[in-house]
C-alpha cells in the first residue's frame, strides 16, 4: 500500500480542524479519553446526531478511530498519526520560509 501524500493528509486535517465543533470534540476526547457519541453529546452543547456526523468527518481525516464497545456501542479515540503528518508538513513549510525571511530581514535590517 502506498504512503498517503503528506500534503493531502495535511489538507484533510486542516479541513477537519476548521470547524469549531470538531475541535471541541477532539479537545473533549483528549481530556476525557475514548467516548461514545452519546457521551460526547452529554458533555457538549450539541445533539448526538450532530456529534455522529462530526465524528464521521474526523474519522475520514483519520483524527479519530472508531472501536467496537460493549453492547454494540462504538467508542471513539484520538488517532495522532494524521496530526503528526500535518505537523511535519507545517514544519517543512516553516523551513522553506526561514531562508526568504532571513534574507528579507537582512535586506531591511
Amino acid at each position: 500500500m502506498d504512503k498517503p501524500d503528506p500534503e493531502a493528509v495535511a489538507e484533510e486535517v486542516f479541513a477537519a480542524l476548521a470547524d469549531p465543533t470538531r475541535r471541541s470534540i477532539l479537545a473533549t476526547l483528549a481530556r476525557n479519553g475514548p467516548a461514545t457519541a452519546t457521551d460526547l453529546a452529554a458533555w457538549l452543547p450539541i445533539t448526538r446526531q450532530a456529534i455522529a456526523k462530526h465524528l464521521n468527518l474526523l474519522a475520514e481525516a483519520r483524527l479519530v478511530v472508531a472501536e467496537p464497545g460493549e453492547r454494540r456501542r462504538v467508542r471513539y479515540r484520538l488517532d495522532s498519526a494524521s496530526m503528526k503528518v500535518a505537523q511535519q508538513y507545517l514544519a517543512a513549510l516553516a523551513r522553506d520560509w526561514d531562508g526568504p525571511l532571513a534574507a528579507l530581514r537582512d535586506h531591511l535590517g
